[in-house]
């Protein structure tokens, strides 16, 4: 896969249908183990609440998938905030949507309608990641050459964090398509006096 999108830390929004109040909280996550903690925070937190319906994505691929609507009618809740998550392509993110009844029935496409548009109205306001493959490098310039750095970086090629000591290690992150690109530009910049390695593969917000 090119990458995917994912919630840059957390994003809560609160909306209001017929007298129930819907709080959605969605965060970005690295796994499963990270979405049942952050549900089992929400549901300590609104522990008086009506229901605590959740669904989300924890991995990359689509691949792992949970929804529930908490007490609320079968497929109005859970699976509803789902599928905004699929219909964004939004993965490795969680959704909770707490609600506090009002005490008007809202019915079945009330519910629907409600704990969809809850997980929409917080993504419109959340700052959305595009991760894309990249190729992880080291790069080992002295510190006269340091500063020639700068010619290499672009929009696809960014630097992660650099670390000083008797020698310097710059950790680049390269977009994947451009990784050949990227070795080469690098050795003429130094002309071919530069040490670098690659120090892996994943994903990294490229602009």
């Amino acid at each position: 896969m090119s990458g995917y999108l994912t919630v840059n830390g957390r994003m809560e929004k609160t909306t209001v249908v017929e007298r129930s109040k819907f709080i959605c909280q969605i965060k970005g996550i690295d796994n499963e183990e990270q979405a049942k903690e952050f549900i089992a925070e929400i549901k300590k937190k609104h522990s008086l609440a009506t229901h605590n319906c959740y669904a989300y994505i924890a991995d990359e691929k689509g691949l792992i998938q949970k929804f529930s609507d908490d007490g609320e009618p079968q497929g109005t809740a859970g699976f509803p905030m789902l599928e905004i998550l699929r219909g964004r392509k939004i993965f490795k993110t969680v959704a909770v949507v707490t609600r506090y009844f009002g005490g008007v029935k809202l019915g079945t496409g009330g519910l629907v309608r409600a704990y969809g548009n809850a997980v929409a109205d917080c993504l419109d306001n959340a700052e959305i990641l595009n991760l894309k493959n990249a190729v992880f490098y080291c790069i080992n310039p002295d510190y006269d050459g340091y500063s020639k750095l700068y010619k290499v970086y672009s929009d696809d090629v960014v630097c992660v964090n650099s670390i000083f000591g008797e020698k310097i290690c710059v950790n680049v992150a390269v977009s994947e398509e451009k990784a050949n690109e990227f070795e080469v530009k690098i050795s003429d910049v130094f002309s071919g006096k530069i040490s670098f390695k690659e120090t892996g593969k994943g994903f990294f917000p490229f602009k």
